[in-house]
């Protein structure tokens, strides 16, 4: 169950691609003088609002929020809140396929962090799993090697990965088993809103700029298809399923997000470019698409395979 609702998750957080990028093309058209920090910064503020008011009537008809949940809440807000604000302004600043595989770093970074806390070396079928993963995400990318080069984007990408690869290790500290994922959910939306609110207000080229951000139909739907499938499905379902898989296999499992942006980008970004219109192309199936996303499927069958046990042979039987 924890592995199906996982890569339901990735699903919903799929969407968020090619919504958000919609959005910037939107907001851009109508506020061409804000910078990639504000829009980012507004986001994360809007969206992340947007879903604690819907989730508040829900945590209220429930027991008080505990000190354990607001904590683990308020430490999720930080981590995951900064890293999409990094990501998403890191793509402004370097291609999409670059980030897409330097976001993917943290598939690496969890074994690696298990391993030094454990002080073992990673079992042979998570290695070959991870490697799966990385080379997965290189050819959906379309990454070559010859581009590569460390700029801001690349730096913020990379960052970003690392305050993700935290985030996981915070669902599955030991210490919040007994936490509930609704009222650590919401405590964690209202944390990345209320962290985003004062530096939305310093980057925002005006006060007028902040209302403009919101004040279309397009954008508003935007949002709230963000808010709501994208952050309160996805991340109920990361906060109340993840705790009960290692983070390394739960690491893993996140790197078929990409697979499903690229079948979403197959269609779904002319319908939102007649939404809101602007060009907004769909991208095409490659060979690139099918080699990659099956190299990371099998890392996660792979990661999910269990042995079945081993009967000890069969006695003589006694008919006494």
């Amino acid at each position: 169950m924890a592995l199906l609702f996982l890569i339901l998750a990735c699903a919903l957080w799929g969407l968020s691609f090619p919504l958000i990028k919609a959005l910037n093309l939107e907001q851009a058209s109508r506020i061409p003088e804000a910078s990639s920090v504000f829009l980012s910064s507004w986001l994360q503020c809007a969206r992340f609002l947007c879903g604690s008011i819907f989730l508040l009537p829900f945590v209220l008809r429930r027991k008080a929020i505990s000190w354990s949940e607001c904590s683990q809440g308020l430490q999720l807000a930080f981590w995951g809140g900064l890293a999409m604000w990094l990501q998403a302004d890191a793509l402004a600043y370097t291609e999409a396929s670059t980030s897409a595989f330097l976001t993917q770093a943290y598939c690496v970074i969890l074994p690696l962090w298990a391993c030094m806390r454990s002080r073992q070396m990673p079992a042979a079928r998570v290695m070959l799993a991870t490697a799966f993963v990385v080379i997965g995400c290189v050819i959906l990318s379309g990454l070559k090697w010859g581009s590569m080069r460390m700029g801001r984007g690349e730096f913020e990408t990379l960052l970003a990965a690392v305050l993700f690869t935290f985030q996981i290790l915070t669902l599955e500290n030991p210490k919040f088993a007994g936490n509930r994922g609704l009222p650590v959910t919401l405590v964690m939306f209202a944390g990345i809103a209320l962290l985003f609110i004062p530096i939305t207000w310093m980057v925002a080229p005006s006060f007028q700029a902040c209302i403009e951000a919101g004040a279309s139909y397009h954008s508003i739907t935007l949002v709230v298809a963000l808010a709501l499938p994208c952050s309160v499905g996805a991340y109920l379902l990361m906060n109340v399923w993840q705790p009960k898989l290692s983070s390394t296999e739960a690491g893993l499992i996140y790197t078929t997000e990409p697979v499903f942006t690229a079948v979403y980008v197959l269609f779904l970004p002319a319908c939102l470019g007649a939404f809101i219109a602007a060009d907004y192309p769909n991208e095409s199936f490659t060979l690139s698409l099918a080699a990659g996303g099956g190299l990371i499927l099998l890392a996660n069958l792979l990661m999910q395979w269990k042995r079945s046990p081993h009967l000890p042979p069969a006695g003589p039987i006694d008919r006494n």
